[in-house]
């Protein structure tokens, strides 16, 4: 996949099948639109996937917005669908300025050279978010493109958004963010040294800070699973501050995994949260929290037991 970054001066020479979009939160929604790329690719067409780089939320607001899936996140996702080309345009005033007519002739026919444009029947740009997919139906055979629309696709009678996905995720529902996303909600980073306290009492873990832009659920323990150099194991893990141990300190992600005491500091980890099980607490004293750790891993051999079998 060709990664376009950090300029507006680009040309793609085959005609392309474009799917616009923020994509934070990659859903079930966005899936469908990945599959009808897919399609198009079948056509001749080579595949693109447009998207702003800040999110104009992230542009107006001025402040960090913190994100379900981060950039390196969409552009891993989007290379294994099979994406020929990603483009993280640049949003500035300029822009976001731009009349919703242009934006269609400027970069989606000249610069991408589409020829079929995906998107949902929310989607908006130009100025002031006025143009929509109306516009863009309006103006399919003044430019030569076809235009695709992707249902909305609902869980329960609701249509799936970002916006949902962010309040399950935000509400700490893990099992909900996985119906809406399709896979469990994951945070990705580097294992980094911790204060091996786990090591002292017994109960090894990876540690992992993760993106200052990714959204974490509300602190507390999970039942999860880890994906690590091409493996995945069951676990459990605990978000937040470790507030029995350490004072003032930041936010980070550490996981138990069963059975595992191997040397992995520097591993790429990703940790899929599966399912809540209580709220980060501060206990009397470090006994009291080892035998908390305890009760809270046997739970977790017990969830898992009926996906990995005996642990």
């Amino acid at each position: 996949m060709k990664v376009i970054q950090n300029t507006t001066e680009f040309h793609i020479a085959e005609a392309a099948a474009v799917a616009i979009g923020k994509f934070d939160g990659f859903h079930r929604g966005h899936r469908r639109l990945l599959e009808q790329l897919g399609q198009q690719r079948e056509k001749g067409l080579a595949t693109v996937v447009f998207t702003f780089v800040p999110s104009p939320a992230a542009f107006f607001s001025g402040e960090l917005v913190r994100e379900l899936t981060t950039g390196a996140e969409k552009r891993r996702i989007f290379a294994e669908a099979g994406v020929d080309y990603l483009i993280e345009y640049p949003f500035y005033r300029e822009i976001a300025d731009m009349e919703p007519e242009t934006y269609i002739r400027r970069v989606l026919v000249e610069r991408i050279n589409a020829r079929c444009i995906v998107a949902g029947d929310d989607v908006s740009y130009g100025r002031r978010g006025a143009g929509d997919y109306k516009l863009l139906q309006e103006k399919a055979g003044v430019y030569g493109y076809e235009v695709i629309l992707i249902d909305k696709v609902l869980y329960e009678g609701r249509e799936i958004s970002s916006t949902y996905v962010r309040e399950a995720v935000k509400q700490g529902d893990m099992e909900l963010a996985a119906a809406l996303l399709g896979a469990p909600y994951h945070i990705g980073g580097k294992i980094v040294h911790g204060q091996q306290f786990g090591r002292t009492i017994g109960m090894p873990t990876v540690n992992l800070i993760p993106p200052r832009e990714k959204l974490l659920p509300p602190g507390g323990v999970y039942y999860s699973y880890v994906r690590l150099a091409g493996r995945i194991y069951p676990s459990i893990t605990n978000i937040g501050v470790k507030p029995t141990v350490e004072d003032n300190a930041a936010m980070g992600v550490e996981t138990y995994i069963y059975n595992f005491d191997e040397e992995v500091y520097g591993e790429a980890l990703e940790v899929f949260l599966l399912r809540h099980t209580r709220p980060e607490m501060r206990f009397e004293s470090v006994e009291a929290l080892r035998a908390q750790l305890a009760l809270d891993i046997a739970d977790g051999k017990d969830y898992h037991y009926c996906s990995f079998g005996k642990i």
